[in-house]
């Protein structure tokens, strides 16, 4: 056996111990997660992922492939979040609620903490048909949008574990929520008109309250919605005054809740 053959058997067993190593690695993320639900403990817990990266970056000062290395610590993580994703919800998480009700924000924080894929379904919309949504409303009218909204849902029932941002009108066709539930679990968020008017005021794209940026006109608007938006909601949540952490511990806690209800 030369000196390369030597090598590359030594590479092998180095590939066999990583591949050991990662399967119980991942077998204990799965029990960690069952520990957390069996004792109580909160689900997200981001500190531990801060903790990681000063001990990698403790163990790697001066350390040659130290950029590679982080990489691979970087994948091997996003894998973790990924099966913790799986093992929480083998269903879709929808979004629902009025615009600036914090649903894009919700998605971006779940997408960090469980590197779940983010359909934001108002940017899919503008983004196929080359345009704005106001440019769309003003093109084709609502009704195309409205079409483009349910024919987006219906695709997306052969996804599984992805959070689906809806636009605020998008559970107001009753058709349209009938598709959420397919494969989804429905979650509405809600805030207060004056925290929605805070967060809205300097958007340019949303082309039912461009004109009327007002308090009262938002309020008004919410009324009319709320109906339908609680018979849609397979849970409900305040987010005033709330953390993204706050928010998406008591969305995980209420799932569940519910997931264990149905078994």
């Amino acid at each position: 056996m030369n000196q390369l053959e030597v090598l590359r058997e030594s590479l092998g067993q180095c590939d066999e111990i990583i591949l050991d190593a990662l399967l119980m690695r991942n077998r204990i993320v799965e029990d960690i997660m069952v520990y957390k639900e069996a004792n109580n403990v909160p689900i997200l817990q981001p500190g531990q992922e801060a903790k990681q990266k000063e001990w990698l970056e403790r163990r790697m000062q001066e350390k040659r492939h130290k950029n590679e290395v982080a990489d691979v610590f970087e994948s091997i993580t996003r894998n973790s979040k990924k099966i913790q994703a799986r093992k929480l919800f083998n269903y879709n998480i929808v979004l629902i609620g009025f615009m600036g009700a914090g649903k894009s924000t919700i998605s971006d924080y779940l997408k960090t903490v469980f590197a779940m894929d983010i359909i934001e379904m108002d940017q899919i919309i503008a983004e196929r048909a080359g345009m704005s949504i106001s440019d769309i409303f003003e093109t084709y009218g609502e009704q195309y949008f409205r079409d483009c909204e349910t024919n987006l849902l219906i695709e997306m029932q052969s996804r599984t574990n992805v959070v689906i941002s809806c636009g605020g009108g998008t559970p107001m066709r009753e058709c349209n929520v009938v598709e959420m539930k397919k494969n989804g679990r429905v979650v509405l968020l809600t805030a207060k008109p004056e925290t929605i008017l805070d967060r809205v005021k300097d958007s340019h794209d949303r082309p039912l309250i461009e004109n009327n940026k007002t308090v009262p006109f938002i309020a008004d608007l919410m009324s009319k919605r709320r109906e339908k938006y609680e018979a849609a909601a397979d849970i409900i949540i305040e987010t005033d005054g709330k953390s993204e952490l706050e928010i998406c511990e008591e969305l995980i806690h209420s799932l569940r809740q519910m997931d264990a209800k149905a078994e």
